[in-house]
């Protein structure tokens, strides 16, 4: 009657602990977000967006795509974000296990003695007070998830687990434009060497062209100095430029998992970026940037850890069992030796130093911080897009006026080079102006090349392409 009591007041604790978890435990909601205020100055409605566009054709240098595949299957970041997967796999592989019976089996050899006085015999009793006991048996222990903390806890490795692999496909994208963007600045740079280079040669040239006009009579003594000067001017940038395109290879080749070394490369000039620069709706960074899908993970497991967290306060319900054989006699191990036991309880913290409040006060803590990061990363992302869009757009609007200004320096140039020979109306100082106005030109039409080339491939990971 007493077992039959027992079983019914067991049953009743259980039921009325279930009945009340789902007054511990809350239920995740996503993070509420003004999405349609993200995107600055724009009110697009077409889903269409090129972050869905695989990497590969976003870029049509072959050479930059051989590249980029090379990244991906050797980057040593990327590596360690695959093993950082690994590790939360196996942390949710613990918390999984958590909610499952733990068994344990044991076997002992006991071997203790007693002193007759501490057995208060009678006297002249004889009993041996040196015994041995032989156990061989099983143990299992669980803790009923009535509150949620465990399923909590679970929850929180899962969403863990989920921020590890939206991690990697951040490195991931991250490497695609970093690989991107230094292939453009290499090019860059060998352009601007090549030009530079080519005016050392039109400068020298020109030295020699003041030095026999000067026999001529036609220059003075300064315009030879002029010349020389302005042609050392342009010599001393060619190391620089150089040095430049050394550290972008050993940049580079270390983003590509190599030893730094020289990197295989195509021109600048043969670039054919894509015009039609989709963004999509405010919404869609929301699924396609992988920092932002990181930082909701985040949320979302420092949440399930508040739950944990609120979890301590209320009462744990264990059952633990034991049982197995047990003899002093090796030989007679398996007669009359079996034993067991079973033990089912509720543990209820009183008092434990302020433990479960601070930790429940640190938790709540944390979750609020992750909202704010949460919140951030979707600010930052939006201001990605709007500087890399704006970036590509004004480099666009230079284009045209750039082409104009180098061709009315150029023109200048020859003018200023044939009326110095033929008329007294210039001097060396009008053609010195001209030749470096020409250079800086020049060079700024590199830069805005290579502006255009890096905003395409900014405001792709920006909208958060490259790894699908």
């Amino acid at each position: 009657m007493n077992k039959v009591y027992l079983k019914y007041i067991l049953l009743t604790l259980f039921i009325s602990s279930v009945a009340l978890s789902c007054k511990v435990t809350k239920p995740y909601r996503q993070p509420d977000l003004n999405v349609n205020a993200l995107y600055r100055d724009q009110a697009n409605t077409d889903i269409t967006t090129i972050a869905n566009m695989p990497w590969q054709s976003l870029f049509s240098d072959t050479v930059l795509n051989g590249l980029i595949k090379e990244g991906l299957a050797q980057n040593l970041n990327l590596k360690i974000a695959v093993q950082k997967i690994v590790e939360a796999q196996a942390t949710l592989g613990q918390t999984k296990a958590a909610l499952l019976p733990s068994l344990s089996g044991n076997a002992s050899v006991t071997r203790s003695k007693q002193s007759s006085a501490s057995l208060d015999l009678p006297v002249g009793t004889e009993i041996s007070t040196l015994i041995t006991t032989y156990q061989l048996g099983l143990s299992t222990s669980w803790e009923a998830d009535v509150w949620g903390k465990l399923s909590s806890a679970k929850r929180s490795a899962y969403a863990n687990l989920l921020l590890t692999d939206a991690a990697k496909r951040a490195v991931q994208t991250q490497l695609i434009a970093d690989i991107a963007n230094n292939y453009y600045n290499l090019l860059a740079l060998d352009k601007e060497l090549e030009i530079t280079t080519q005016t050392l040669q039109n400068r020298i040239k020109d030295v020699e062209t003041m030095k026999t006009l000067k026999e001529a009579a036609v220059v003075n003594g300064a315009a030879v100095v002029q010349s020389e000067a302005n042609r050392y001017a342009a010599e001393v940038a060619i190391p620089d430029i150089k040095r430049s395109i050394r550290e972008t290879e050993n940049a580079l080749a270390i983003l590509l998992g190599r030893s730094p070394g020289p990197i295989n490369r195509t021109k600048l000039d043969i670039q054919k970026p894509i015009a039609n620069l989709q963004t999509g709706i405010p919404s869609q960074l929301l699924k396609n940037r992988p920092d932002v899908q990181q930082a909701e993970y985040s949320f979302r497991s420092a949440f399930e850890n508040t739950n944990v967290a609120q979890a301590y306060f209320y009462p744990s319900f264990t059952i633990t069992a034991s049982g197995g054989y047990s003899n002093l006699q090796l030989k007679d191990f398996f007669i009359n030796s079996i034993f067991y036991n079973i033990a089912a309880g509720l543990t209820q913290p009183i008092f434990n130093q302020g433990i479960n409040k601070a930790r429940l006060k640190t938790a709540r803590a944390q979750q609020q911080e992750a909202m704010y990061n949460y919140q951030q990363t979707c600010l930052t992302a939006s201001g990605e897009v709007s500087n890399a869009l704006y970036s590509y757009q004004s480099a666009m609007e230079k284009d045209g006026a750039r082409r104009n200004q180098i061709t009315a320096l150029e023109k200048s140039v020859d003018y200023t080079q044939q009326l110095l020979r033929y008329s007294s109306a210039t001097n060396y100082t009008d053609v010195l102006t001209s030749e470096q106005s020409l250079l800086a030109a020049q060079l700024s039409g590199v830069n805005d090349k290579l502006q255009q080339l890096q905003a395409i491939v900014n405001l792709y990971r920006a909208l958060g392409g490259g790894w699908k």
